[in-house]
């Protein structure tokens, strides 16, 4: 049956690299051409958002690929003007790709008198019009039950397993490991699905954001061990966790993070860990201190959205990629 409408793709600002990366790729998968839409997001004086559509986007199936990134303030707020500014242009329906979606790790109360800031920001999303959200490996998966919309969440594991089998050719010789006990079951996924033994890190805290002491639950004794997670923001655990790694046995470590946050002095700590190397996708777009660094490697992720984008449009199965 005819499609009646096209995809058609629109960015903000907060990762244009990904964005023109997933157009080249369905233009690939398709044998059309595909760009971005033309408009301008831009500051006025003071700040405030404007945005302004200059092609007829009446009756189209739309995708905003926008990441909610530092700044997540602006991203969120462009994101929300893009969609308000489609939904007055008569789209017929509007997808919001969300690549890294900001705010996720605050999914529920941990003290009194604290807010569930990942409901507040899906309720602003389903209120600006958007329909459908996609984005790559939620930091909690009952976020998706935060919106009263279908959300499609993508996972990395099968790009982290792809490069894996690449780098390293004995998966024998392999332990994936999980930096903290909330996290075995991603590592567990990808230990899986290369084919490798599983460890964890277990981290006992004195209080909120300081480590007292870790300890390694698995063996990992002449083993390369490789540290899945989903984010990476000051690196601070996860370098320790490499050193913790280290002193228990393990001739090499390596990372692979979803998503990489990398604030403050985090490229300087994963410089100088006994990390070999750290592996994180471009959901979020790479300072020039990430693309800088000796040990950093980023892996693409625009062939998994170029693609997923395709299978809504269509109407198959999102889940069928994985």
């Amino acid at each position: 049956m005819p499609h009646l409408t096209e995809p058609k793709l629109i960015s903000g600002n907060a990762n244009r690299t990904l964005a023109n990366a997933v157009a080249r790729r369905m233009t690939m998968h398709r044998g059309v051409h595909t760009g971005l839409v033309d408009a301008r997001v831009e500051r006025f004086n003071d700040q405030e958002i404007f945005v302004e559509v200059f092609e007829n986007v009446r009756g189209e199936d739309m995708f905003i690929i926008q990441p909610t990134s530092n700044p997540a303030n602006d991203n969120l707020m462009e994101l929300l003007i893009i969609a308000d500014a489609l939904r007055r242009s008569s789209a017929a329906r509007i997808t919001a790709v969300i690549p890294y979606f900001g705010y996720a790790r605050q999914d529920r109360r941990t003290k009194a008198r604290t807010p569930i800031s990942a409901k507040l920001v899906a309720n602003m999303i389903v209120e600006a019009g958007i329909e459908r959200v996609l984005t790559m490996d939620l930091h909690a998966a009952q976020i998706q039950g935060f919106f009263d919309i279908p959300v499609d969440n993508l996972y990395a594991s099968p790009i982290f397993a792809l490069d894996i089998q690449t780098t390293f050719p004995d998966l024998s010789q392999v332990t994936v490991v999980s930096p903290d006990v909330g996290g075995v079951g991603r590592a567990r996924e990808l230990a899986q699905r290369i084919g490798c033994g599983l460890a964890v890190v277990d981290k006992r805290r004195t209080r909120p954001g300081e480590v007292a002491e870790m300890t390694v639950i698995g063996e990992i004794a002449g083993q390369t061990c490789i540290i899945v997670d989903d984010i990476c923001d000051t690196a601070g655990t996860l370098c320790k966790a490499a050193q913790v790694l280290v002193e228990a046995g393990a001739t090499e470590v390596h990372s692979y993070i979803t998503h990489g946050v990398l604030s403050g002095p985090a490229v300087e700590r994963v410089a100088a860990s006994v990390m070999k190397s750290l592996v994180i996708t471009d959901s979020i777009e790479p300072t020039a201190a990430v693309k800088g660094a000796p040990n950093i490697r980023i892996v693409p992720t625009a062939p998994v959205f170029a693609q997923a984008i395709l299978n809504i449009w269509n109407g198959t199965s999102v889940s069928s990629l994985f």
